[in-house]
């Protein structure tokens, strides 16, 4: 009987994660098929990608900036709207585009009394804002969460790593689980 679960559990182990992936690829598939609703399976997708282009194209253009700032001001005058938007727009500044804040991995030494360290990444350098000069601000990303904390540590208990920031943000999601 101990086998018999024991083949169910690796055989959940190995489905589970294809499968969601499947779900989750085909879902996204389906509702932008659902957008450009033209009856060829995969235009939806196709459309999408060739309009995010395009936008960025057009959006990238000295004449169009001038009315993205405009905008951006405006949105940031409506009070729950501001909230929103901005924190949706930090949130994919700091993985893409010229902005990224998660470029900077780093080994966080947790206590002086502590053999015990974090891995995250610098975000800000320098916190003269907030009149501190010996402390960087360090984000802390959770394990299978997409949410963190993040700490003012002190300079001298951050070891900056010389690795791909993708693989560092992947092993921490990851709980430890994947490869460096």
């Amino acid at each position: 009987m101990k086998t018999l679960i024991r083949y169910f559990l690796n055989g959940l182990l190995i489905i589970a994660p294809i499968a969601l992936t499947i779900f989750i690829v085909v879902g996204i598939i389906d509702w932008l098929d659902s957008m450009f609703d033209l009856g060829i399976p995969g235009l939806g997708i196709l459309l999408m990608v060739v309009l995010l282009t395009l936008v960025g194209f057009i959006g990238s253009s000295f004449f169009v900036k001038p009315f993205l700032v405009v905008t951006e001001r405006l949105l940031h005058k409506v009070p729950l709207v501001s909230i929103i938007y901005s924190s949706i727009k930090d949130l994919f500044d700091a993985f893409v585009g010229d902005n990224q804040k998660f470029n900077k991995p780093v080994m966080v030494k947790m206590a002086e009394d502590s053999d015990n360290h974090k891995l995250g990444f610098v975000t800000q350098d320098a916190l003269l804002q907030l009149n501190i000069e010996d402390k960087v601000a360090v984000y802390f990303p959770h394990s299978y969460n997409f949410s963190g904390e993040l700490f003012l540590v002190p300079r001298r208990n951050v070891v900056y790593l010389d690795l791909p920031s993708s693989e560092v943000m992947k092993f921490i999601v990851s709980g430890g689980v994947s490869r460096l």
